[in-house]
């Protein structure tokens, strides 16, 4: 709370120039001896006396860090009437200078309504680059949510298997799943094979993933928004692959990013605007940690981005947060087949947090991994396979949800692949199964009965809330075997 003496001061102060103002172009017996032309023109006067004011007087992070001049603040007051601009002025006035006031005066915050700036003046047009305005399906709500690795590549058993349904795709999940999926605002997949007829397959690779290009539509059955290309397969087929798959994304519709023809390409950011709020998404692969299949985009060569070394992606991190309120970064990561994350995940994950990551959802290991918190940003290490393999596995649909007072949660929803079908867990027994799995492979976190994620560090931790606890739970889970004990490899097939 500020000074009330002091909030008393500028309440007056501020009344003063606004009651001139008022005067000026409210009516009233005080303008019937002025002239149109002058009561016009102090009307501006006192108006841009009021601009000045909250311009003396704000800092860069409630401006976000925009150039907001008194041409915004025009714009502001012509969009959002003089009632909003006043209580700009008087938060300002009272060094109660919150950024989540700008939501609560308009339902926007300070980046959206930058852009919006941007998009009705023509002013920093380059803003508007790559970003999507989003009607979520509640206004008190956006959802996030994200899948492990998939795989439609000619003649791998998911595809083979998909072939011989008769409702095709649509028979490889539980139609619960395929609801829970489609109703996301937001659904992320990890594109983890390529999309072509050309190219050949790199040579010495053990798997290389090449998909028919009608296969692409089928992401519009998930309901499929974005896909990240920063892995590991997505240039198997080298250039001809790698840009087969970009153009055959874009003629169904689906945004990509995470590589691409150059570097520029490869290392864009996706923004989304919904709800009010503006959401960043970076993406880079660690993977190849030893060997070099996939190749690094370059100035003039296509590749995907990559994070080995990670300098060039916590740059990007920190680019995507200072021009947004939420920054997802999604990673490619982690040994196959591990159950546990390793000492290399954390410390990435620790400097794309420190960078400016809201949130890191990660995938590679093939197996679902734990979670963790880092600075009380949520970490899905590894979502494992989603469908992808003969064995029987644990799997989720990762959601991120920001709520209507801005809070980032992260859930785990129920999965299970067994058969070569995906499905939503719902039998009681399984569900406690699964949620003693991930307590079990997770570090310093709470999951209630709801599987969301609490973090144990955090201040307002309520352990009465949560039902499974990282630190309590002693389950044993399996190594080189599946969840019905038989031995698979590292991707998950029966050997």
């Amino acid at each position: 709370m500020g000074n009330p003496m002091k909030k008393k001061c500028a309440e007056c102060t501020l009344l003063l120039v606004m009651f001139a103002f008022c005067i000026c172009v409210g009516g009233g017996h005080a303008v019937m001896t002025v002239e149109a032309g002058n009561h016009e023109e102090r009307a501006k006067e006192d108006l841009t006396q009021v601009y000045r004011m909250i311009l003396n007087g704000v800092t860069g992070e409630f401006l976000a860090g925009h150039e907001v001049d008194e041409a915004f603040l025009c714009w502001f007051e012509a969009k959002y009437g003089q009632a909003a601009v006043k209580s700009i002025a008087a938060h300002v006035l009272d060094g109660e200078m919150e950024p989540q006031l700008w939501y609560q005066l308009t339902g926007s915050t300070m980046h959206v309504l930058w852009l919006s700036y941007c998009q009705d003046t023509g002013f920093q047009r380059y803003q508007l680059r790559d970003v999507q305005q989003l009607n979520s399906r509640d206004s008190g709500e956006t959802v996030l949510s994200f899948t492990g690795d998939f795989n439609l590549a000619e003649g791998w058993c998911t595809t083979e298997y998909m072939k011989e349904q008769p409702g095709g795709i649509r028979d490889c999940f539980s139609q619960d799943l395929l609801a829970c999926m489609n109703e996301a605002d937001i659904l992320m997949m990890n594109n983890e094979f390529v999309y072509s007829e050309g190219g050949a397959a790199l040579p010495g690779k053990t798997y290389t993933f090449r998909a028919l290009p009608e296969r692409a539509k089928l992401l519009q059955e998930f309901g499929t928004d974005i896909v990240t290309l920063a892995n590991n397969h997505v240039y198997d087929y080298g250039d001809e692959g790698l840009l087969d798959t970009i153009s055959y994304l874009k003629e169904q519709g689906i945004t990509y990013f995470g590589a691409g023809a150059d570097i520029e390409e490869a290392s864009r950011i996706i923004y989304y605007v919904a709800n009010g709020r503006k959401i960043a998404f970076v993406t880079a692969t660690e993977i190849e940690r030893t060997t070099k299949f996939t190749r690094e985009a370059g100035e003039d060569s296509a590749g995907v981005m990559k994070t080995l070394d990670p300098q060039r992606f916590t740059e990007l991190i920190a680019k995507a947060k200072k021009n947004s309120d939420y920054c997802i970064a999604v990673v490619h990561w982690g040994p196959e087949g591990a159950l546990m994350y390793d000492g290399e995940q954390y410390k990435l994950a620790e400097r794309f947090v420190l960078a400016g990551a809201d949130a890191v959802i990660g995938g590679h290991p093939h197996r679902l991994q734990g979670a963790g918190f880092i600075q009380g940003a949520p970490v899905a290490y590894s979502l494992g396979n989603f469908w992808f393999s003969t064995g029987t596995l644990y799997t989720t649909v990762a959601q991120l949800t920001i709520d209507e007072a801005g809070d980032l949660t992260l859930r785990y929803v129920p999965c299970i692949q067994r058969d070569l079908k995906t499905s939503m867990i719902t039998e009681e027994e399984e569900l406690e199964r699964y949620y003693q799995y991930l307590a079990s492979v997770s570090v310093g976190v709470g999951i209630d009965s709801d599987g969301r994620l609490h973090d144990k560090s955090a201040d307002d931790y309520d352990a009465g809330s949560v039902r499974y606890d990282s630190d309590l739970c002693e389950t044993q889970v399996l190594g080189a075997r599946d969840l019905d004990g038989r031995v698979i490899d590292i991707v998950g097939n029966l050997k």
